[in-house]
């Protein structure tokens, strides 16, 4: 919270300080990696380091000369944001673990000057209110100069604090919240308590007390390191912020406000004694943090309140109906609330992002009136960049590629996240699709890099990861740690880096030792411990399948093959040759074993989910397919069989993607467009973001549900890899009731660009493969080799 709110500096700042985040890096002290810092984390002093707080810090310090760099390494526990001479220049932790606790390098030179200076660092603990996928130690903040030069301004005693006591957490619960809601608390600020200019360099510090300084920073290699964090250097760049603004008002209740609010800044005034409320529609889902400008009005209370959407009246969980309606509805979130100091240009903005489309503004005034100067957002996110092209001159393709992108980007912060309102975890199962997304879309493999590197450092001793990562509560979905093997294929596939694949490999070895030790005389896979969850369905509790008395399930079965044969090929090409052929032996015997087990060949000519053949899904056929255990015209009968079969346990929003994959591989891809009857019920319904389940769903927002921006360029277009690192090409399109399709991807070596047109049953396609790159064409089974750039082919 400040009192300047100049909103258009910050995406000029943050664009600026990913580039010189970058080259500090570049420059880092070798020593700072392996060695004990010189500088010492630093706590706030008579207050309890676990409970909850909101701590500044401040070092004033003089220079005779504007330097040419200065760069420092700064992190901080839970959460902190850094401003020199009163601008905010750099912000983290990247979320990690203890055992990888993030730190940023900046070089703040361009914020420096001749004479006094200042660092201003704001830093708090949620304490038990934190959100679920905050790892913490305890309250603390470290900053170290890269070299000697730098190392005036290392955290010590030297440095100042206080306590803010302004502020105080607003928890939720899962009932207020009608779902399962960790995604961290809503915050009261009292603006008469608040250290207004704080982070100033004009301010007044006298009065601070000196920080407590405890043990050194250590990086992850140091030799017997003092405390529990394990430095490492953050990896993804800063998050990107941008202004945004609210659109309209939807209702409003006990003041008439301007025209042009809020899409335009344009203050209105509330009188003394006045209780009003505005219902604030952004038109669309954003994650955003939320800025609220106020002048006068001592003591009125001002609270924001973020939903996804309204609830149908006596609703429970997911029940919305269509989203852009308003009326006669119940607005059900989570709030911030600013008590008004009387002070002019007072700016509330939460220290962490919200997730709304609409917002409840409430105020309440006491004696005095209140101007409410701006209602604004800032959006946040990874700073991806749409680079993907595609035109099949069809307005319902081009929304849901939209909505696709959006939700995809709602979903990417600091991690892959499940979802941003509810949770913010990096699920697996949700990640591996998003990963594929952001590869197809933007080609920016650095957070898919971090994902399987998380999820990897999760690891139990028995070899199996945690169904999300980074987490405080240890939750573990076996099936999980099957598709984050599936992840590092991905990855292996479709980029040239495989000394990051031979690293993963171990892990990769340690989830199929998990599994190896759970398979039965039979070689199928029996009983496995905690959730076994596949998929959201009505008919499995918990999204968990039957299974047999022995504990054998098929699609578990069939997980298991996939990353048996994934692990094959990456250790015959980059690990053991012995491993790889035990991995295909291992997979020849469960292969046998499914098909002997679940295949009813003589009533429903389908896998069956049980050994007894009384459940059936779209779920295990799908993975029958893409497992290859039947190919060809097999194959492509058996997918004709499943789509239409509403008597089999449907696919959801999350594994239609698998149902789609079989579509792809059986050589069906021409229904794939057919199939997209969930999204166009999803738009029709007035979402902005794919929801997490059919309705009634909890989350609105579910970035599993964008693999049409996958499907549209693997399966229509037909791009795809077909060599690992993307070294060959395969374009095999199946336009379906399409005339024509174009578009490109991004490839490691520059783009891959495609143009489609059938008439009279004749396809010409245009082709441009990257310099170095050759492929091939294939349409019906007629196959045609590729040179690198430019092809054309009429088929």
């Amino acid at each position: 919270m400040r009192a300047r709110h100049q909103a258009c500096v910050y995406l000029t700042v943050v664009l600026l300080l990913i580039s010189c985040a970058a080259a500090a890096a570049g420059n880092t002290n070798s020593d700072l990696l392996t060695k004990p810092w010189s500088a010492k984390w630093i706590a706030p002093p008579k207050f309890s380091p676990f409970e909850f707080g909101v701590y500044h810090f401040r070092k004033t310090f003089d220079l005779a000369a504007k330097p040419a760099t200065f760069v420092i390494h700064v992190t901080g526990d839970n959460r902190y944001q850094l401003y020199v001479n009163g601008e905010r220049v750099v912000w983290g932790p990247a979320r990690g673990d203890l055992n990888h606790w993030r730190y940023e390098t900046v070089d703040i030179a361009r914020y420096l000057k001749p004479g006094k200076n200042v660092l201003a660092a704001v830093v708090w603990n949620y304490a038990q209110h934190a959100p679920e996928a905050q790892a913490t130690n305890q309250t603390g903040f470290l900053l170290q100069g890269d070299t000697k030069t730098e190392q005036v301004v290392d955290t010590n005693n030297s440095w100042k604090f206080l306590r803010d006591e302004s502020y105080r957490p607003l928890p939720v619960t899962h009932g207020e919240m009608r779902g399962y809601f960790v995604a961290g608390p809503g915050e009261e600020i009292n603006g008469g308590a608040y250290p207004w200019g704080w982070e100033r360099i004009d301010y007044d510090d006298t009065s601070w007390l000196a920080a407590v300084a405890g043990s050194a920073g250590a990086p992850r290699d140091a030799s017997d390191g003092p405390n529990r964090w394990m430095l490492v250097p953050r990896n993804i760049p800063l998050m990107e912020e941008k202004p945004e603004r609210l659109q309209s008002v939807r209702q409003s209740n006990g003041v008439t406000v301007p025209v042009t609010f809020p899409s335009e800044k344009n203050p209105f005034q509330i009188p003394a004694g006045t209780k009003a409320q505005l219902l604030l529609d952004q038109t669309y889902l954003t994650t955003a943090y939320p800025e609220l400008i106020v002048s006068g009005g001592k003591g009125a209370k001002v609270s924001l309140r973020y939903a996804e959407a309204l609830y149908l009246p006596g609703a429970q969980r997911g029940g919305k109906g269509n989203r852009d309606q308003v009326e006669g509805k119940t607005f059900v979130g989570y709030r911030d609330t600013f008590i008004a100091d009387g002070g002019a240009g007072r700016l509330f903005r939460p220290l962490w992002w919200r997730t709304y489309r609409y917002v409840e503004l409430s105020v309440e005034t006491e004696g005095e009136p209140l101007t409410i100067e701006d209602v604004r957002g800032v959006y946040t996110g990874y700073p991806f960049e749409r680079r993907a092209r595609f035109d099949a001159d069809s307005e319902r393709l081009t929304k849901i590629l939209d909505v696709g992108w959006r939700t995809a980007r709602l979903c990417a912060h600091e991690t892959y996240m499940d979802c941003p309102y509810y949770e913010q975890l990096q699920y697996v199962g949700d990640t591996r699709i998003q990963a594929l997304v952001s590869l197809y879309m933007t080609g920016d493999d650095r957070l898919m890099r971090n994902a399987i590197a998380q999820i990897n450092d999760s690891r139990t001793a028995e070899g199996a990861t945690m169904s999300r990562a980074p987490t405080r509560q240890q939750q573990y979905i076996p099936p999980f740690s099957l598709w984050w093997v599936g992840m590092v294929h991905d990855y292996w596939m479709y980029r040239d880096d495989p000394e990051f694949v031979r690293q993963m490999l171990p892990g990769v070895r340690a989830v199929l030792s998990f599994f190896s030790a759970h398979r039965s005389e039979k070689q199928l896979l029996g009983q496995t411990p905690w959730w076994n969850f596949i998929d959201w369905t009505k008919q499995w509790k918990g999204g968990v399948p039957p299974a047999g008395a022995d504990g054998t399930s098929a699609p578990v079965n069939l997980q298991l093959l996939l990353a048996y044969d994934w692990a094959a090929e990456m250790e015959n090409a980059l690990g053991s040759k012995a491993l790889a052929a035990d991995c295909r032996s291992a997979a020849g015997e469960l292969r046998a074993a499914i098909q002997n087990t679940y295949w009813d060949g003589t009533e429903r000519m389908l896998y069956a989910d049980t050994p007894d053949k009384k459940n059936f899904s779209q779920q295990t056929n799908a993975l029958a397919v893409v497992a290859g255990l039947v190919k060809g015209d097999d194959a492509r009968e058996l997918v004709a069989r499943i789509i239409p079969d509403v008597s089999l346990v449907q696919a959801s929003i999350y594994f239609k993607h698998y149902l789609h994959s079989a579509v792809n591989v059986a050589g069906e891809g021409d229904r794939y467009l057919d199939l997209l009857g969930e999204w166009d019920a999803m738009l029709a319904r007035g979402l902005t973001t794919w929801a997490e389940t059919a309705d009634p769903s909890r989350s609105d927002c579910h970035a599993w549900g964008a693999s049409p921006n996958y499907e549209l360029f693997r399966t229509v277009l037909g791009i795809d890899s077909a060599a690992p690192g993307f070294q060959r090409v395969r374009i095999r399109p199946f336009l379906g009731k399409l005339a024509k399709a174009s578009g490109a991807i991004p490839h490691p070596r520059g783009e891959v660009a495609v143009s489609l047109s059938l008439v009279n049953n004749k396809l010409t396609a245009e082709v441009n493969l990257p310099e170095g790159v050759a492929g091939e064409f294939v349409w019906r089974g007629i196959t045609r080799p590729l040179a690198p750039g430019k092809s054309r082919i009429v088929l």
